[in-house]
Order: C-alpha cells, then sequence, then structure tokens
C-alpha cells in the first residue's frame, strides 16, 4: 500500500475511529455540561456578578471568570481521561465541581479584598487570583489522575 494514499473504510483504524468516536463525543458532551453548570454555579455564588461587569467592559473580572472556566476544565478534563464511562465521568466530574469550587471560594477569602478589586478593574489582582485558582485546579487534576 502507497503510504499517502487513505486507508481502506474497512480498516482496522477507520472501524475503530467509527465506534469509537459517537463515545468520545458524548463523552466530551457530558464534561462540557458539566463545566457549564460548575461556571454557573461559581458565578451565582460570588458576590460580584462576572457577566455583567464583563459586559461592561471590566477587564479584571474576564481575566478572573477566564481563570474560573480554565481552573474548573483542567480537573474536569484529567477525570474524563482517566474515567472509562458516563456515569464514572459524572461522578468524577461533580467531585472536581464540588471540591473546586469549595477552593474557589477559600482563595477568595483569603485573598481579602481582591472582590473589591476586580470589581475595580484591578488586572493585577484578577491575575492574582487566577493564579491561585489555577494553581489549586493543577494540584486537583494530579491528585485525580493518580
Amino acid at each position: 500500500m502507497d503510504p499517502l494514499s487513505l486507508p481502506s473504510l474497512s480498516s482496522p483504524e477507520v472501524q475503530a475511529f467509527a465506534a469509537g468516536f459517537p463515545t468520545t463525543l458524548l463523552h466530551a458532551a457530558v464534561t462540557s455540561v458539566l463545566l457549564f453548570v460548575g461556571a454557573t454555579v461559581y458565578a451565582l455564588l460570588t458576590p460580584w456578578k462576572e457577566i455583567e461587569l464583563i459586559r461592561q467592559g471590566n477587564s479584571a473580572a474576564a481575566v478572573a471568570f477566564g481563570g474560573v472556566l480554565i481552573g474548573l476544565a483542567v480537573p474536569l478534563a484529567v477525570s474524563m481521561s482517566a474515567s472509562t464511562s458516563l456515569l464514572e465521568i459524572t461522578l468524577w466530574g461533580l467531585a472536581a465541581l464540588v471540591i473546586q469550587l469549595l477552593v474557589f471560594r477559600i482563595v477568595d477569602a483569603v485573598l481579602s479584598g481582591l472582590p473589591q478589586r476586580i470589581q475595580e478593574g484591578e488586572v493585577s489582582a484578577a491575575v492574582l487570583l487566577v493564579s491561585a485558582k489555577l494553581a489549586s485546579a493543577v494540584i486537583l487534576a494530579a491528585a485525580f489522575s493518580g
């Protein structure tokens, strides 16, 4: 077979892709829903309203909320990669969300004064907050990977 030619539709690689791709899409969809739920819960729990501030052009709020999305996505992605079924993805994903939301609240409390500074548009405060949230996300993801 010419190395540049396309594999036939009956090749093992194409068959494996055809069998696995729908499952991959389903796993990604469940994880994406968990991310959306986590981000929504976080937005509801914070003392400031990120989406409203972002719509008003507050860069600090955008940076802070972007950090939340990445901070939730990292452990969710590891949960998905370490899981073998939808139920397992959901259970580990929910555990990741609960733990990460708790950690986010602790970080927000420890770094007191930052919510007000973010509301005032101070990007340096948002970067510090995001850094703490991403650090906790990486640690949590490592814990999930065993």
